[in-house]
């Protein structure tokens, strides 16, 4: 049964500024509640596309759970409908067919089921099934986050927030993300606090982000984890506590926030909250490294070739810098610290050892460590 959860730990909102949370979602933190009741009989303006889907597509003869679905939403039945459009989005028995899964999923839709209609606007926002319309995305997200869908709450907070098939409002942005909020769910009260960090559709107040990120936080959500200990380390919104900031911090990274990993290696790299310790700082920068985060990346690049925390290689530092400096193309992932510590380093190598350190950085790239 295809069920669509709310976006986790490993989101890119890693700054205290108001980013996206949302993008393809990734491992679940918490998961929307499956809706099973039955809300109308089929109308009789269904009843041609009824038939249309009748025509296109039948259960496999020897699976009778199948054939009784297809009953049932052939019938009218809203959630049979919604969940045999999730059977043609999963391909589970069926062969996978996204334009009948858009098909089913309307049906039930229009009878006001909730889930189906914010399966339905998943489908027009990723254009798969139907022609891409981030403005029919939006309208089917509101149905559904009328009718309680809370990833569609959140996803239409995301949508006025960002201006994408509607206008950017961060009045409604804030609606929409309190009402995730204050049905206790971490990923709302994240994006609700980076609203009031940057003063968009509410008063700007770090005391009203710091406490809903708290909320967050001792939910285990390892975002607002890494974004308190920022709070706690600038003193912004809470008294400024390095320890406790050191903390946050290492809760975020040892659940594998490549960012909360990155600080915790700038944490014990300069003894900040911690114990001064490099070799600490250069497992830390290698765990968020090979994630792809660019600084931590760039430092342990020069810690490579200093020799702090690790054997001296100019080689792989060459590697590690060079990954940096290139950002993945994307001049805004370019660590300018990179591109020129490169270019020192590059002078004192040979020939032979800056082929290796391109060899070097190719392997690493293969193994993923690129930024995201």
């Amino acid at each position: 049964m295809l069920t669509r959860r709310l976006p986790c730990a490993t989101g890119p909102v890693l700054m205290l500024s108001a980013i996206a949370l949302l993008g393809p979602a990734v491992a679940a933190h918490a998961g929307v509640a499956e809706r099973t009741g039955a809300l109308s009989v089929t109308a009789p303006a269904q009843e041609q596309a009824v038939r249309l889907a009748q025509d296109t597509a039948r259960p496999a003869a020897g699976d009778p759970r199948l054939r009784a679905l297809f009953a049932r939403a052939e019938a009218g039945d809203p959630v049979a409908q919604n969940r045999l459009g999730e059977t043609f989005e999963n391909g589970e028995g069926v062969g996978r067919d996204l334009a009948e899964a858009a098909r089913w999923y309307r049906l039930a839709a229009e009878q006001g089921h909730a889930e189906a209609q914010l399966n339905l606007g998943v489908l027009y926002e990723n254009g798969e099934g139907v022609e891409q319309d981030l403005g029919e995305a939006a309208r089917w997200y509101r149905e559904a986050a009328d009718g309680g869908e809370v990833l569609a709450q959140l996803t239409l907070g995301l949508l006025h927030r960002e201006g994408r098939g509607v206008p950017v409002d961060y009045g409604e942005a804030v609606r929409w993300f309190g009402a995730v909020a204050d049905q206790g769910f971490a990923i709302g009260q994240i994006n609700l606090a980076f609203m009031y960090l940057d003063g968009l559709g509410v008063e700007q107040d770090d005391a009203k982000a710091a406490a809903l990120l708290r909320a967050a936080a001792d939910r285990g959500h390892p975002v607002a984890q890494n974004n308190l200990g920022i709070l706690y380390g600038s003193g912004r919104g809470v008294p400024s506590d390095p320890e406790l900031a050191a903390e946050w911090h290492e809760r975020a990274a040892s659940k594998g926030l490549a960012n909360a990993q990155y600080r915790m290696g700038l944490l014990y790299e300069r003894g900040e909250g911690v114990a001064h310790d490099d070799a600490a700082a250069a497992r830390w920068y290698l765990q968020a490294a090979q994630q792809g985060e660019v600084a931590a990346q760039t430092n342990l690049g020069l810690m490579c070739r200093d020799g702090r925390g690790v054997p001296q290689d100019d080689v792989l530092a060459y590697a590690w810098l060079s990954l940096a400096a290139e950002g993945r193309i994307e001049p805004a992932l370019q660590d300018e610290r990179a591109v020129q510590a490169r270019a020192d380093l590059a002078r004192r190598m040979s020939e032979g050892e800056l082929a290796a350190g391109r060899a070097k950085m190719d392997d690493l790239r293969r193994r993923g460590a690129m930024a995201p």
